[in-house]
């Protein structure tokens, strides 16, 4: 007589279902993170051609915004903007308008980065004290109504070029302070 092993039908089921169960476990999982993969670098959502205003009713504050593309990335909850310009009115200080190629978003708005093509002109087009600044970075920190860069800057006021290497400016108290290598022509 030989022996056969023997199944019974609900063993059998059993099996399957716990295969079928690891399987839909393998296919559903997320996939994990790796650095060099770009799928995690892709934009959740793309805004083309937008426009935006943030108003301080209590102080007076309005900041705008414009810029041909927005892209939006929540892994790394950042937003990039594609030749953006901004604009600071605020009663007690001059009109502060900015301009660059590229700017970067980070931590809800209070950090941004310019880059390519910057410039920042603070008073009206009519002014006589109208400072007009250009770089190819600058660090805005709108609360604070305060830019920086390390980078060489040009500074022009009326006939007066200025030339440095770094500079922070504070907008609400209308300080520039130069970091290095400064020279002016006076034409």
């Amino acid at each position: 007589m030989s022996k056969q092993p023997y199944f019974s039908s609900p063993l059998i089921f059993f099996i399957i279902l716990i295969l079928l169960t690891l399987w839909l476990d393998v296919l559903t999982r997320p996939p994990e993170k790796n650095k060099n993969d770009n799928t995690y670098f892709n934009p959740d959502y793309i805004v083309e051609d937008l426009s935006g205003i943030r108003v301080d009713h209590n102080e007076g504050i309005q900041r705008e915004f414009s810029a041909q593309k927005l892209l939006h990335y929540l892994d790394e909850k950042v937003t990039q903007l594609e030749q953006t310009n901004f604009i600071n009115i605020d009663p007690g200080n001059p009109l502060m308008r900015l301009h660059a190629d590229q700017a970067e978003i980070k931590n809800k708005g209070a950090d941004i980065y310019l880059t390519g093509n910057v410039s920042a002109t603070r008073g009206a087009d009519d002014d006589k004290n109208k400072i007009t600044l250009s770089t190819d970075f600058l660090y805005l920190m709108p609360d604070e109504n305060l830019v920086k860069t390390d980078r060489a800057v040009t500074i022009t006021k009326l006939n007066t070029i200025i030339h440095a290497t770094g500079l922070e400016f504070n907008n609400r108290i209308g300080k520039i302070q130069l970091l290095s290598k400064v020279s002016a022509v006076n034409n």
